[in-house]
């Protein structure tokens, strides 16, 4: 592994865990809270999305790398604690297949067309990319939620989200404790 692709890996490790981080840091009491204008959208359920997309692109670029495609979550029952799960989950099933395009030399292996369903790459870089892009747009939405909600998140919690050195400490120590080395 080269340090070009340790440096994405880490890009994708840090996403992952800034995203867990938020889920870990929103109170209890907003999860099942509607959104303003959007009452059928949940705090729980955008959480939960992050999670099933994952899932979706999993089933769509991993199945020839052998990778399994975590379970998705219920957008309407699931619990902090089994979103976070399944965070876990789907962050390793996603670094994994970004392991496998960049040993490929960037396309993940089996996928034929140049983007899926028209904009979702095929090639680990800019599927990263694209995948970071939609994470961050929907930590966004969740940290706007909480504060239309009247649960504005502590100095701490926000801060954290850019603390990205201690996010990859954390991810490091994580990956580490609950898996093979990929690198």
């Amino acid at each position: 592994m080269n340090a070009l692709h340790e440096s994405i890996l880490n890009a994708w490790r840090i996403n992952s865990r800034v995203t867990a981080f938020l889920v870990e840091q929103l109170p209890a009491d907003l999860w099942t809270l509607g959104l303003p204008g959007a009452p059928r959208r949940t705090v729980r359920s955008i959480a939960v999305h992050l999670h099933n997309c994952r899932c979706l692109w999993l089933n769509s670029l991993a199945r020839a790398s052998g990778i399994a495609v975590p379970r998705q979550v219920d957008r309407a029952t699931a619990s902090p604690a089994e979103v976070l799960a399944a965070l876990a989950l789907s962050a390793d099933a996603v670094e994994r297949l970004l392991h496998a395009g960049l040993a490929n030399g960037g396309p993940f292996p089996g996928v034929k067309s140049p983007f899926i369903y028209g904009a979702m790459p095929r090639d680990a870089v800019l599927f990263c990319g694209y995948a970071l892009s939609h994470e961050v747009h929907h930590r966004g939405q969740l940290v706007v939620a909480a504060r239309a909600l009247g649960h504005r998140l502590p100095p701490a919690a926000i801060n954290g989200l850019w603390q990205w050195s201690s996010r990859l400490r954390e991810a490091t120590a994580t990956h580490r404790a609950s898996g093979p080395d990929l690198r």
